[in-house]
């Protein structure tokens, strides 16, 4: 295929049990500039952009959406991975906020730390230390 230039990731999208607690966690906890925030009357549905560098994450409220399995992992979307600079002072930021964080881990093949934890939903979250 010719022709196809992708430049970068525009948006992850998600849906949330609890819009109220999601929003909270994303925006206030994990401190994600709001763009926009609207009510979709029509689908009874909250749709909040939030500022990621670049890129957006796209938080939803739909009522009676199906939960969806994490653990053991299947298939599809594995986690939403956040670039940070200092991955110790992040850590403690979160535990600080009562979310539980893995323990740092290293990876392998980059020498980078990295550690995941969850939002309200238990959809896996990670910290990648960056330069």
């Amino acid at each position: 295929m010719t022709g196809l230039k992708l430049e970068a990731i525009h948006h992850v999208a998600i849906i949330a049990s609890d819009y109220a607690a999601a929003r909270r966690f994303y925006h206030e906890l994990l401190g994600l500039p709001i763009i926009r925030e609207v009510w979709r009357a029509e689908r009874q549905s909250w749709k909040c952009d939030l500022a990621l560098g670049s890129a957006q994450i796209e938080l939803f409220s739909f009522p009676d959406a199906p939960a969806r399995p994490s653990y053991p992992e299947a298939r599809g979307l594995r986690h939403l991975a956040f670039g940070v600079r200092d991955i110790e002072a992040a850590r403690a930021a979160l535990e600080e906020a009562g979310i539980t964080v893995e323990p740092i881990r290293i990876d392998e093949h980059t020498g980078r730390r990295f550690t995941f934890f969850a939002d309200p939903d238990g959809l896996p979250l990670e910290l990648y230390e960056t330069d």
